[in-house]
């Protein structure tokens, strides 16, 4: 029988092989890690605020502001206000950042079903089964101990 801390090391270092894998894949894009992550949240979920995208890509508001103003200067991206609320603004992707989001996430997207591609269908669904079970679980126990 497997240890909870031997499946722990498993997963982490699978974790590990599998981020090596993405963050290089997103350097290929020619992007950095939060600036792919903030326009691909813009390409797939829609305009919205810095916060909201923040809440979505788990980075401080700071450090959105600084990224979102180095998109804007680059063209990605454009601040535009809220009609319905003058303090607000919503970001959305530039017809020039839309295409080079969609063109990188397709790449990104090739190469990390490259690596999947090992799995059957039946295994990737288990696969992602037991991970479900068990960070619930983890969570449910983190939540309970706090």
């Amino acid at each position: 029988m497997e240890t909870g801390s031997h499946i722990r090391l498993v997963l982490w270092k699978s974790a590990k092989a599998v981020e090596k894998l993405d963050r290089g894949s997103i350097a290929q894009t020619g992007l950095n890690l939060s600036d792919f992550a903030i326009m691909e949240v813009l390409l797939h979920k829609g305009p919205m605020t810095i916060n909201r995208i923040g809440e979505k890509v788990l980075l401080t508001s700071g450090s959105m502001t600084t990224a979102v103003n180095r998109l804007q200067n680059s063209g990605l991206v454009e601040r535009i206000q809220d009609p319905a609320d003058g303090r607000c603004f919503f970001v959305h992707l530039t017809k020039t950042g839309r295409h080079v989001i969609r063109d990188a996430f397709e790449n990104h997207r090739n190469r990390l079903e490259s690596v999947a591609e090992i799995l059957t269908e039946e295994e990737r669904s288990e696969l992602v089964r037991l991970l479900k079970k068990l960070g619930y679980h983890a969570e449910t126990m983190a939540n309970t101990a706090s």
